[in-house]
């Protein structure tokens, strides 16, 4: 045999090796699931030009990168599979659902939560440019609809048929099986060109609420540990872990959460309350990123929970 051949079967060794140890090939449940697609605010991790010690060492190593904050639904009876917002990390993403599923090969529909780009611009890959697709359901609120189908180069993909998009209402259920519904509802945030929602997926038996981007909690008129109580896990906007992060800028006008901020409002719920909230969509300098860091650490402590990706918590 060859040495070229040799290390070609080396290196086939290698990648399956890798594969099943870093959960790929791992079965996943037999019934309706949340998989964690992405878990970092909308430029991913490490960030576009960041040469600040809180990217550095993410740029040398790979394993410590994270994608842009995202949710994967997936109902294996069916084969059918959503995503939680089109991010810039879209065609990763898309892989990590697709995973151990067989037809259809297209993801039945994508829910989008808002216009910032780390939302929604991964439908460039649902374009002809790339997957060329057709057809595929994007469930949106009204301003949402307006934007895609009105500013290019989105409009192309309505145009082309790439996409068709499904209208969605504040608190107005959709029914995607029996077994599986999600409900969108308005929160307050940065609406320059959108409106901004959270979404409830309820499935067989459990419920999950996904809230990547809000505004500070008093600004909402609904409670939010009344949105916690009704679920079994609630993925909340972490984007920030305190003032002070960003070097050189008063932090005091920004109107995400602070995770310090949720923590002192949720630190008289019970543990069992705490244990359901799940930060996601943290920033690049938001030191919870890194493993073994002060910050994670305090959040563990607390009784509260970051999120992780490519986890599964089954519906």
């Amino acid at each position: 045999m060859k040495a070229s051949q040799i290390l070609i079967k080396a290196w086939l060794v290698f990648i399956h090796v890798f594969a099943f140890a870093s959960g790929i090939y791992a079965a996943p449940p037999a019934s309706p699931y949340i998989i964690v697609l992405g878990i970092a605010q909308d430029a991913g991790f490490p960030q576009a030009h960041c040469r600040k010690e809180c990217c550095k060492d993410a740029w040398l190593d790979p394993a410590q990168r994270r994608y842009t904050s995202s949710l994967g639904l997936v109902d294996p009876d069916t084969g059918q599979r959503w995503i939680f917002d089109a991010t810039p990390d879209f065609k990763y993403q898309l892989q990590i659902v697709n995973q151990g599923q067989a037809a259809p090969d297209i993801i039945s529909g994508i829910f989008l939560t808002h216009g910032h780009i780390g939302h929604y611009t991964g439908l460039m890959h649902v374009g002809h440019e790339v997957m060329g697709a057709s057809g595929i359901n994007v469930f949106a609120m009204p301003r949402m609809r307006k934007y895609l189908s009105t500013s290019g180069p989105w409009d192309q993909l309505v145009r082309y048929k790439n996409i068709t998009l499904q209208p969605l209402a504040d608190g107005i259920p959709v029914e995607l099986s029996p077994n599986l519904r999600v409900t969108p509802f308005l929160v307050p945030h940065r609406d320059e060109y959108t409106e901004t929602v959270g979404y409830k997926i309820q499935g067989p038996k459990k419920t999950v609420v996904f809230i990547p981007d809000i505004d500070k909690w008093k600004k909402w008129h609904t409670p939010i540990e009344s949105i916690v109580a009704k679920a079994d896990r609630a993925f909340l906007d972490g984007s920030f872990y305190q003032n002070g992060e960003i070097p050189g800028r008063d932090m005091a006008s920004i109107a995400h959460p602070f995770i310090v901020e949720s923590m002192d409002r949720f630190k008289d719920l019970p543990a069992s309350e705490k244990q359901k909230i799940y930060f996601i969509h943290l920033n690049h300098t938001n030191p919870a990123l890194l493993p073994g860091s002060e910050a994670r650490q305090k959040i563990l402590e607390a009784g509260f929970r970051l999120a992780e990706q490519e986890k599964i918590f089954k519906l």
